[in-house]
């Protein structure tokens, strides 16, 4: 049995080089769990994946309008940001003008597009088809601008509980560069770069359905996005929407969310093609023992 711990916990330590790794996750007769990279008889998948998950689907959402036979399909975006978008076709039946291959385009902030107009083959009879919709946050064009960010929290001094690449939580592409800072609970959180706000949650108690918990992403001018997470319940001060400067207060620290303890998780990420990735940075200061992102992995 402790043999097969050990296993367990190298797969998941191999497992923080990437956003998902499958493995098999098998139970014998005796209710003894087993891991392996290698399927089995009745084994099942079990996947690791990144734990940062932000709902948008009331954001960003397919609009399909039926008139006179004709059905145009829409894409809206709700949000204070571009997202780069792709849809698709499949199980299509009496159906003209769907596209032969998937659309992908980068909407604007708060816009709404017609993507497809389908047609009936035969007239008079029903079209039937399945889209297939996904969505990415931010415009993946351009090029991140050098930047040296200050501290986003007034106080301290406090310690970094976990750098880049950590084993706990920073494995994958969108956290593996993001740090935790160690703090008490309720030390005010600052915007460490100007932009726009893009997405708040504010209401989750303790560790609730969010992984996140708390948070506030800030949009930055070159298209990079700024991400604090895990803060207190009822204390994000900024509305979507809404531009912040250097400084400017976003909410108070906290221990909300898939959290070990009071921390603030700080990352900056950005779109490099239909998904979120995070990316290197330095702090103006330096910090004890934090890395030197900027050199690598240390």
């Amino acid at each position: 049995m402790f043999a097969r711990l050990l296993f367990f916990c190298g797969l998941f330590i191999a497992s923080t080089s990437a956003m998902a790794v499958t493995i098999y996750k098998s139970t014998d007769a005796s209710g003894v769990v087993s891991y392996s990279d290698r399927p089995t008889k009745g084994s099942s998948v079990f996947t690791f994946r990144d734990r940062m998950v932000e709902n948008l689907e009331r954001q960003v959402y397919l609009v399909i309008m039926k008139k006179d036979g004709v059905d145009s399909v829409y894409v809206r975006n709700d949000l204070y940001a571009p997202v780069e978008i792709e849809l698709s076709f499949t199980g299509l039946n009496n159906v003209s003008g769907a596209p032969s291959r998937p659309i992908r385009r980068v909407m604007p902030l708060r816009s709404s597009i017609r993507l497809a107009q389908l047609t009936p083959t035969r007239a008079g009879r029903p079209l039937a088809y399945l889209p297939k919709f996904e969505y990415s946050l931010g415009d993946p064009e351009g090029a991140a601008v050098a930047y040296r960010y200050p501290y986003p929290w007034r106080g301290g001094p406090f310690r970094v509980s976990q750098g880049a690449e950590g084993q706990y939580s920073h494995f994958g592409p969108r956290n593996r560069y993001a740090i935790d800072i160690a703090m008490p609970e309720g030390t005010p959180i600052i915007a460490a770069r100007g932009g726009i706000v893009v997405k708040t949650e504010n209401g989750q108690t303790g560790r609730g359905t969010d992984p996140s918990g708390n948070f506030v992403r800030v949009l930055h001018d070159d298209g990079t996005m700024g991400v604090y997470l895990h803060l207190q319940k009822g204390s994000v001060s900024v509305r979507e929407g809404q531009r912040v400067v250097v400084g400017s207060p976003l909410a108070l620290s906290g221990n909300t969310g898939n959290s070990s303890g009071p921390h603030l998780h700080f990352v900056v990420q950005r779109n490099t093609g239909m998904g979120l990735v995070s990316i290197p940075y330095q702090f103006k200061q330096p910090m004890g023992a934090l890395p030197n992102f900027a050199l690598g992995k240390q």
